[in-house]
C-alpha cells in the first residue's frame, strides 16, 4: 500500500492533468466556434491567400543554391497555388503565380512529381528574385542579342516567308461602359466592379468600373491593370496600372521596357499626351494596347492576333473572358427599356422644373454627338446613350476617341463601323412590312384551314 505521504503528492499531479485536460476541451470548444462563425460569414473564411503563397516560397528559396531543393519548394508552391483556385480564380496575381511556376520548373528542369516539403520559414529580409542573366555575346559580337532574337522576339518575322500572314483583331472598353468585342459584337454593360477583360498565356487585363451616377445602371473604368507574363527570353514580367488622374508612363516598377532580357526592348512604355494617352507595345506577341484618361474615366483598346487572342491554357476559366465572350446576359443593358425610362424621367422632370435631368434631352444629346461623329452608327448610339445616363460631355470624346483607336488599330478598313436598328428609333419600315408580311400569311393560313373544315362538313 503507497504511504499517505506519496499519495498527497501525487493527488496534485493529477488534478493538473484534469486541468489540462479540461484546457484542450476549451480549446476545442473555441475552435467550434469560430468554425462557426467562418461558416455563417464565408467571405471571411475564403479570402484569396494567394499573396502568402508567394511569401513563403521566396523564403523558402532565398538561401539554396540546390537544384533539388529549390525543385522541392517549387512543387510545394505550386501546390499552394492550386489550393487558392477556388478563392482566387479571379485575381490577377493568382494567375501570374501560375504562369510563373511554369517559367520556373522549365527553367530549372523541376519535374512536377516528386517530394513536397512545406517551405521553412525565415526571419532575414528576403529579397525579390533575381532577374534572368542576358545570353552570352554571340561569335558576330553583338552583346547581349542572341542569333534567334528576331525570331523569338519579333512576331512579325517569326513568320515563314511563304506562310499566311497573321490574322489580327481588335477589342475596344470606354464610356458607360461600351465593350466591342474581338468578334465585333458591340454591347453596352453595367459590369460594376472588378471584371476581366483579357486572360491568355501571355498577359492579362483587368478593369475596376464605378458607378457614374448613383442609382444609374452607367459604371466607367476608373482603374486598369495589365500583366504581361515572362516570354522566354524576351522580356520579364511586368505589371502596368492606371487609374483616374494617374496614367503613368512606365510599368509599376518604373521600368519603360521588358527588363534584363535581351530581348527586353520588345515590349515598351509610350507616352503619347502626357496624363491622357499611353501606348504600350508589346511586339513580342505583336500585340499593341492604347489607354486614355478622358475626363474622370478611363479608356482601353487593343490590337491582337488572333493565335494570342485564343491562347487558352487547358483549365483555365475563360467565361468571364469579356473581350473574347462578351459580358454576361445579366450584365447587359438594353437599349430600348433605357430608352423609354430616360423619356419618362425627362417628361418628369420637364414637369417639375422645366429641364432635363443631367442636362440633356435625346435631341440635345444627338445633336452634340454629331458634332464629332457624323456617322450614325453604334459609337454614335454609344455617346447618346452617354449623355443621357451621365450628362458628362466628356464622354462625347470617349466615344471619339474610341473610334479613333478602331482606325488604328483594326486590321479590316470595312469594319471600322457597326450598324445595328437604331436602338432609340423603334421599329423601322422594312421591319414593319416584315411584321404585316407574317400576319397576313397567318390570316391565309386559318382561312384555308376553316375552309377545309367546312368542305369536310
Amino acid at each position: 500500500m503507497q504511504p499517505q505521504r506519496e499519495r498527497s503528492e501525487v493527488r496534485p499531479r493529477a488534478g493538473w492533468m484534469v486541468m489540462g485536460k479540461r484546457a484542450r476541451l476549451s480549446a476545442l470548444e473555441v475552435c467550434n466556434i469560430l468554425i462557426t462563425i467562418l461558416s455563417l460569414f464565408p467571405v471571411a473564411s475564403l479570402q484569396c491567400k494567394i499573396l502568402k503563397c508567394n511569401s513563403d516560397f521566396w523564403a523558402s528559396t532565398s538561401n539554396s543554391a540546390r537544384e533539388e531543393e529549390f525543385c522541392t519548394a517549387l512543387r510545394a508552391y505550386n501546390g499552394c497555388v492550386r489550393r487558392t483556385a477556388r478563392t482566387c480564380r479571379g485575381d490577377l496575381a493568382y494567375h501570374s503565380a501560375q504562369h510563373g511556376i511554369e517559367d520556373l520548373m522549365s527553367q530549372h528542369n523541376c519535374s512536377k512529381e516528386g517530394p513536397t516539403t512545406p517551405p521553412r520559414a525565415r526571419t532575414s529580409a528576403l529579397p525579390p528574385p533575381p532577374p534572368p542573366q542576358p545570353p552570352a555575346p554571340d561569335s558576330g559580337g553583338n552583346a547581349g542579342e542572341r542569333s534567334d532574337g528576331p525570331e523569338v522576339c519579333h512576331y512579325e518575322r517569326s513568320v515563314p516567308r511563304h506562310a499566311p500572314q497573321h490574322n489580327y483583331t481588335h477589342c475596344g472598353f470606354f464610356g458607360d461602359p461600351h465593350l466591342r468585342t474581338f468578334g465585333d459584337e458591340f454591347q453596352t454593360c453595367r459590369v460594376e466592379g472588378a471584371w476581366p477583360l483579357i486572360h491568355n498565356k501571355f498577359l492579362s487585363v483587368q478593369v475596376t468600373n464605378s458607378p457614374v451616377v448613383p442609382g444609374s445602371l452607367a459604371t466607367a473604368t476608373s482603374k486598369l491593370t495589365i500583366i504581361f507574363k515572362n516570354f522566354q527570353e524576351c522580356v520579364d514580367q511586368k505589371m502596368y496600372k492606371a487609374e483616374t488622374d494617374e496614367l503613368p508612363a512606365a510599368f509599376a516598377d518604373g521600368s519603360k521596357n521588358g527588363g534584363d532580357r535581351h530581348g527586353a526592348n520588345t515590349l515598351r512604355v509610350v507616352e503619347r499626351v502626357p496624363g491622357h494617352h499611353v501606348e504600350i507595345q508589346a511586339r513580342y506577341i505583336g500585340t499593341t494596347i492604347v489607354v486614355r484618361q478622358v475626363g474622370r474615366y478611363l479608356t482601353f483598346a487593343v490590337r491582337m492576333p488572333e493565335e494570342v487572342v485564343h491562347s487558352v491554357e487547358e483549365g483555365d476559366d475563360q467565361d468571364l473572358y469579356l473581350c473574347l465572350h462578351g459580358c454576361p446576359a445579366n450584365q447587359l443593358i438594353d437599349f430600348r427599356t433605357f430608352r423609354a425610362r430616360a423619356t419618362e424621367t425627362q417628361a418628369n422632370a420637364r414637369v417639375r422644373s422645366g429641364t432635363a435631368p443631367h442636362g440633356f434631352t435625346y435631341q440635345a444629346a444627338r445633336a452634340r454627338c454629331k458634332e464629332r461623329l457624323p456617322v450614325e452608327d453604334l459609337y454614335f448610339q454609344s455617346c447618346v446613350f452617354d449623355l443621357l445616363s451621365s450628362g458628362d460631355i466628356n464622354f462625347t470624346m470617349a466615344a471619339y476617341y474610341a473610334f479613333e483607336d478602331v482606325k488604328m488599330l483594326h486590321s479590316n478598313s470595312k469594319r471600322y463601323h457597326l450598324f445595328e436598328k437604331d436602338p432609340f428609333a423603334g421599329s423601322t419600315a422594312p421591319a414593319r412590312l416584315h411584321w404585316l408580311q407574317l400576319v397576313l400569311v397567318h390570316c391565309l393560313t386559318v382561312y384555308l384551314w376553316m375552309e377545309c373544315c367546312s368542305a369536310q362538313l
